[in-house]
């Protein structure tokens, strides 16, 4: 990633989970920056630029998105859909980070092109060693295709 910090979104509608996901992050061995929004609607509006999220200084394209499935007004799945077929973005690393196990959803996700789909614990110690053992998509020589660029 060229030494650069990441951009990590989580979209997550639950204040504590939420919480619970920032503060495992900040144990990283390598720099991120961690943007939270709470619905699928602000979440398609940060990862496609739009509205208060148009200004890509500020809230630049995601490395990663950390996606809940259950949230209020647009559902993770069809955020992981609409990103997983737009032409620039589909390459954006998207984990389902979700409590739900159903196995119709791990099968949506996949189907949509998940490139993770995880049952995140509920309790800080393991959710901690959840997202330590994530981190193989945030090192720091992991490379993802700049958006825009040229792709076969």
């Amino acid at each position: 990633m060229s030494g650069r910090a990441l951009n990590i979104l989580l979209v997550e509608d639950n204040p504590d989970h939420a919480e619970l996901v920032r503060r495992s992050l900040e144990h990283f061995q390598f720099a991120n920056f961690l943007h939270h929004v709470d619905d699928g609607e602000p979440a398609l509006d940060y990862i496609f630029g739009r509205g208060r999220y148009a200004d890509r200084a500020r809230f630049p394209v995601p490395d990663l998105v950390l996606l809940d499935l259950r949230l209020p007004r647009v559902d993770g799945l069809e955020v992981l859909r609409l990103i997983k077929s737009h032409p620039t973005l589909y390459h954006t690393p998207v984990v389902v980070l979700t409590t739900s196990d159903a196995e119709r959803d791990v099968a949506m996700a996949y189907e949509y092109h998940a490139n993770s789909f995880v049952t995140k614990p509920v309790d800080f110690p393991r959710l901690f060693q959840l997202i330590k053992e994530l981190e193989f998509y945030l090192l720091p020589w992991s490379k993802n295709p700049a958006p825009g660029a040229d792709h076969p």
